[in-house]
């Protein structure tokens, strides 16, 4: 198991932006599902946003979608994360993971935590209203 690299995060009143980013190596011939999850204390880990890096295809949680923006570098193996319109309900902790081998498409949800093998150390957001 290896820690991946996250940046950014921060602090930001409510309506404002935030970007975070994770150094994501890539898996040899095996496509792999790249997702941002989070995490408030006393509350479980909730997927935000994952892409499939076979196609580029996202997925995003309901209560992200049309406020946040999922991508890859893939020249820099990096995965972003570009979050707007941020909201005091979206304060926490913010997650990278890798799921290596993990196609949401065919073979179980792209949210399912116990998927992803590879974790970021975190990153702090906080949204002030």
């Amino acid at each position: 198991q290896r820690q991946l690299s996250q940046s950014g995060g921060g602090s930001v009143q409510a309506g404002g932006s935030l970007t975070l980013s994770c150094i994501t190596p890539k898996w040899p011939n095996r496509p792999d599902t790249l997702g941002w999850f989070r995490q408030v204390p006393g509350k479980e880990r909730e997927g935000v946003a994952a892409i499939y890096t076979e196609d580029g295809t996202t997925y995003y949680a309901a209560a992200v979608k049309g406020r946040f923006t999922i991508s890859l570098d893939s020249a820099k193996d990096t995965l972003v994360l570009q979050m707007s319109s941020l909201k005091p309900e979206d304060t926490a902790m913010y997650y990278c993971a890798t799921a290596p081998g993990l196609n949401p498409r065919y073979g179980g949800s792209w949210d399912d935590t116990f998927r992803y093998r590879h974790w970021g150390q975190g990153s702090q957001v906080t949204v002030s209203s």
